[in-house]
């Protein structure tokens, strides 16, 4: 497995992991210890880091990059259903629900979305409360929110 740090001015570390082909996970980086096994690679993440470059300065809506999903069928399902939410909209997780199947299982969404192992290009923070709040996010809200705004969205 390989890996790289990505650092964004807006919301600061992202950690990438993967192998040569695809992308296993994005997360948000807390200088938190790796997997003794991973070996340290930019090169093998530099379309990924173009794309996110491009994304943070609002050159790019729509990500182009091979992707490992991981998870249950659901979580899945769920992952598949994120990346057809366009570039600065949203939903609720009760509409997710919709999408997905099963628009009783709101809260069931948003534990598969609170697992989503590659946040950004999964676009998970375009879900929110019915509402219309901010919802949840399984990292900071502050980054949810820099997300949203980045993407025109006001919340």
């Amino acid at each position: 497995m390989f890996y790289t740090i990505f650092e964004s001015e807006l919301i600061g570390k992202i950690l990438l992991y993967g192998n040569e082909i695809e992308l296993y996970g994005l997360e948000f980086y807390k200088n938190t210890p790796l997997e003794k096994s991973w070996i340290e690679n930019k090169t093998v993440f530099q379309n990924v880091i173009i794309q996110l470059e491009k994304y943070f300065n609002k050159e790019l809506k729509s990500f182009d990059i091979p992707l490992k999903l991981s998870g249950t069928p659901f979580q899945k399902r769920v992952y598949s259903r994120l990346l057809q939410i366009p570039y600065g909209s949203t939903i609720s997780y009760q509409e997710l629900a919709k999408r997905v199947g099963n628009e009783k299982a709101s809260r069931a969404v948003g534990n598969a979305n609170g697992k989503n192992p590659i946040a950004i290009i999964i676009p998970c923070h375009r879900v929110i409360a019915k509402n219309g709040s901010i919802g949840g996010f399984s990292s900071e809200l502050s980054i949810k929110r820099k997300l949203l705004e980045l993407e025109g969205v006001i919340i």
